[in-house]
């Protein structure tokens, strides 16, 4: 059976869209099949870190949220490698569904807005006709209908944050929320965490504060800044601290540890 993880943060600026992409390229590179879909159709972006230009997708979730096209004509093997111009990506059984980076499409869905089922029926659908073993959404950060709807679907639930009160307060309300809505899995991600920070000591502290299992410190890195994301940071630094604690995420989200 599938497993649905949702990697959400209450605020923008966190990395999450970086984490899940990461996240994703892991899980496929150790043979899972993996999709990954961009909610966020307010300020989509993972398509950027996988290769993918806005011009470059005809379809886009904007499509089959708006009725215009089923969610199936959205779907790009990021595996063909010749998509991306990343040779990394090659042979992989990752498939992306990218939100409409076109601002009149993004001020469509605004505007017209959308049954926040079809999410949830996508959702499925994309499992099925895939055949995933994993599905991963990039979530639109902050909490509204369609947020709600992907953390009350996942199995897992991945909330990223930084050391900043604003996000501990966020990150609160998201925690009180997932718990209300019975995830079966819950873990924190601290991300963008100065070195001088305690790793171990933060870990401490976040799990008291939140009572929620923390999966990973990420400290902030020059090299995954310069990075730009223009690349999926893992593939090409495979050896790197940020690369090895995003390999101990997927091992925790998908049962292994």
């Amino acid at each position: 059976m599938a497993s649905i993880i949702s990697i959400h943060s209450f605020r923008g600026g966190t990395g999450k869209s970086n984490i899940a992409a990461n996240l994703a390229y892991v899980l496929a590179q150790r043979g899972r099949r993996v999709g990954i879909i961009d909610t966020d159709v307010q300020s989509p972006g993972v398509h950027a870190i996988f290769g993918l230009r806005g011009d470059s997708f005809s379809r886009a979730l904007n499509d089959y949220l708006l009725g215009r096209a089923p969610i199936s004509e959205a779907v790009y093997p990021l595996g063909d490698g010749s998509r991306t111009g990343h040779e990394y990506l090659a042979g992989l059984p990752l498939f992306l569904i990218p939100s409409s980076i076109h601002a009149s499409e993004i001020a469509q869905v605004l505007h017209e807005g959308y049954d926040v089922g079809l999410l949830n029926d996508g959702f499925y659908t994309l499992i099925d006709a895939l055949a995933l073993d994993v599905l991963i959404i990039d979530t639109h950060p902050g909490l509204n209908e369609e947020t709600l709807m992907s953390i009350a679907v996942s199995d897992s639930l991945c909330v990223i944050l930084r050391p900043d009160e604003q996000d501990y307060q966020g990150t609160a309300v998201t925690v009180d929320i997932a718990r209300k809505l019975d995830v079966p899995g819950m873990v924190l991600v601290a991300n963008k965490v100065p070195s001088r920070v305690s790793k171990d000591e933060l870990s401490a502290q976040l799990e008291k504060e939140f009572t929620v299992p923390v999966a990973g410190v990420l400290y902030l890195s020059e090299d995954v800044a310069e990075n730009g994301s223009r690349h999926v940071f893992s593939a090409v630094y495979p050896n790197h601290a940020f690369t090895r604690t995003i390999e101990a995420l997927a091992d925790r989200l998908t049962g292994k540890t």
